[in-house]
């Protein structure tokens, strides 16, 4: 699947410009929402993930400025009072955080950009830009399963899988925040779904904002 972005002053092609969109996944840690993720990022040029910053440290295989920007706590309360980060929160004890400008920048260039975030995340976002943003929410189909998922995981210890488990709960509550909800009982199903949701998001009307330009020319006279 591959979408080509377009900026304000006119489509791919002559056809019909188009604003990016933001579209959250969130979920209880182990529920699917990185490998639903990853599978979106594959063959659409369209899409970037937002890498955002945090304070935790990094870990086994992962790359900075690849799956976060890690940053030291100094750093990363300088931005959040600064403004420029669009939402910030507190996970077990680590800050985390989406830096505004490049966001901002990918949206008028009519690219989408993709969020791996919690609820706190989303509802700061909301408050922001709700206009643009798409939130979906990813649901185990069960805690016996998501326990099993995190155990066979094996990057935390028994004493955070205990923790995070403890979280779900809490996590799962904010799920009629969200505008679209899947359960994960299969992962091939569940990124089929959430490629259906962009889909239909980027079509929407409102997100076409040159579609009353591209009308107008389609109905002059030849």
């Amino acid at each position: 699947m591959s979408n080509s972005g377009s900026g304000p002053d006119g489509g791919p092609d002559g056809g019909v410009a188009r604003r990016g969109l933001m579209l959250v996944l969130s979920s209880p840690s182990g529920a699917g929402k990185t490998t639903i993720s990853r599978a979106l990022l594959t063959g659409d040029d369209n899409l970037t993930l937002s890498i955002s910053v945090t304070t935790r440290a990094p870990r086994p295989g992962e790359q900075d400025g690849v799956d976060y920007r890690f940053i030291d706590r100094g750093r990363f309360d300088a931005m959040a009072k600064a403004g420029d980060l669009l939402e910030h929160a507190e996970v077990f004890r680590n800050g985390y955080g989406t830096p505004r400008a490049e966001v901002e920048a990918a949206l008028a260039a009519g690219r989408d950009v993709l969020f791996d975030i919690d609820w706190q995340g989303t509802q700061q976002l909301g408050e922001k830009m709700r206009d643009d943003l798409v939130s979906v929410f990813i649901l185990p189909p069960s805690t016996a399963e998501l326990e099993r998922r995190l155990h066979e995981r094996a990057q935390d210890s028994a004493e955070t899988v205990r923790a995070r488990m403890a979280e779900a709960s809490e996590e799962m509550s904010h799920w009629p925040e969200y505008d679209y909800i899947i359960v994960n009982l299969d992962i091939g199903e569940s990124v089929r779904q959430a490629r259906s949701i962009l889909e239909a998001e980027r079509l929407k009307r409102d997100r076409q904002v040159g579609l009353r330009n591209f009308v107008e020319r389609l109905r002059r006279p030849q």
